[in-house]
């Protein structure tokens, strides 16, 4: 098939909307797609396609390109998508509620199974399929669910705390969704997504379109 660590780090980024698009495609009946099809809805080349598609062993056949069921099943498979991985998210906040509330989790194969927040007002509510629980009860609970990935949807200020117990907890991934980077240990897989840095990146290409 394929070894994760020689595929070129781009086209790992590239694997994830390649998946929700054949899904979508899959959705709506679509049984095959050619490279161009895929480059033009992602807005990408079908050669780059083609070239990403064949770190896994995917060709396309002549005038009918790739077949999205089997295109779905070996993303799935690359991406972890095909088992559920389990997901506590730490902040009750507008972010982390609208996470919790996310209906596409389970698709993907991701399982909320905690939501932790320190404001007593929010401890107790009801978000989507969670309730909100007390940073408190987060290394008793993941002791009963054992927990796959964290996501971090806190001030900056307290994330590294937060990340400090996660990590403690058994925690094998971070997603942090902080304005600031956390230190974790060499096994445990880090990855900051910022929302303000993507902004200001589209703005700078506004001011150069100018």
């Amino acid at each position: 098939m394929f070894e994760s660590d020689v595929m070129p780090k781009p086209v790992i980024r590239r694997l994830p909307k390649y998946l929700v698009h054949v899904q979508e495609l899959r959705e709506e009946g679509v049984d095959w797609a050619s490279s161009q099809d895929i480059a033009d809805a992602l807005g990408l080349t079908s050669s780059t396609v083609r070239q990403d598609l064949s770190h896994m062993d995917m060709r396309g056949i002549s005038k009918k390109g790739y077949e999205t069921s089997q295109l779905e099943a070996v993303l799935r498979q690359i991406l972890g998508a095909d088992r559920m991985h389990r997901v506590f998210i730490i902040g009750a906040g507008n972010l982390g509620r609208a996470l919790a509330e996310h209906g596409a989790f389970s698709r993907r194969g991701f399982e909320i199974c905690g939501l932790f927040d320190v404001d007593p007002e929010l401890i107790g509510r009801s978000v989507g399929t969670a309730k909100v629980m007390s940073m408190d009860s987060l290394p008793e609970q993941s002791k009963r669910v054992p927990i796959d990935i964290g996501i971090i949807a806190v001030p900056s200020q307290a994330a590294q705390a937060v990340a400090d117990t996660l990590v403690k907890a058994g925690v094998r991934a971070i997603l942090n969704l902080a304005y600031k980077h956390v230190q974790a240990p060499p096994e445990v897989a880090v990855v900051d997504a910022r929302i303000m840095e993507s902004l200001q990146e589209l703005a700078y290409s506004l001011g150069k379109s100018k």
